[in-house]
């Protein structure tokens, strides 16, 4: 979208006011927003995210990756994950794919796991199929994780994961039992 003001550059600062009940949207560029004495408080501020992703993703790749974290490119916007840490933002939807073995071990620092766990949604009595699939699919999405922490010796994500896994068998047996 081109600015409202000069109609030659893109837009990039979208202000909304609200007067006598009434929304007002300007579309304006950089420079017209900064004429009419507009700026964002943020942009001499630094990105602390960045700074977050800077120390929690390390040059040394994680067990099963040979390739180091600076060779990683998205080939859909070809942003390096090198560059993703400094600024803390994908270039496209690619990005996720291309960085998702360091952005696992990234969220597993970050959240405890890499995966959200989620409640389940309701089933109904109609859905028997359904109602063993779930939890059955969870423990096979459990064991894999289980093989892969123990094949690269993080001997504690395998000791939560194994738990995890027992309480899963022990829902599906209480659930065989009386279903």
């Amino acid at each position: 979208m081109l600015c409202q003001d000069c109609n030659k550059r893109e837009a990039q600062v979208n202000l909304m006011q609200i007067v006598n009940n009434e929304k007002l949207t300007l579309s304006l560029c950089k420079e017209c927003a900064a004429a009419r004495g507009f700026h964002s408080p943020l942009d001499n501020a630094p990105f602390p995210l960045a700074e977050i992703l800077s120390g929690l993703a390390d040059s040394t790749p994680p067990a099963g990756e040979t390739e180091p974290a600076v060779n990683l490119v998205c080939e859909g916007c070809g942003l390096t994950f090198e560059e993703f840490t400094r600024q803390g933002r994908f270039g496209c939807g690619d990005c996720y794919t291309a960085f998702r073995q360091r952005l696992e071990t990234i969220m597993r620092k970050i959240h405890g796991a890499s995966l959200h766990r989620g409640r389940n949604p309701e089933i109904t009595k109609f859905d028997t199929e359904e109602q063993v699939a779930l939890p059955v699919k969870e423990e096979e999405r459990l064991e894999t994780e289980l093989r892969k922490a123990i094949e690269a010796e993080d001997f504690e994500r395998a000791a939560e994961l194994r738990d995890k896994l027992k309480e899963v068998k022990d829902n599906l047996e209480v659930e065989n039992s009386t279903g």
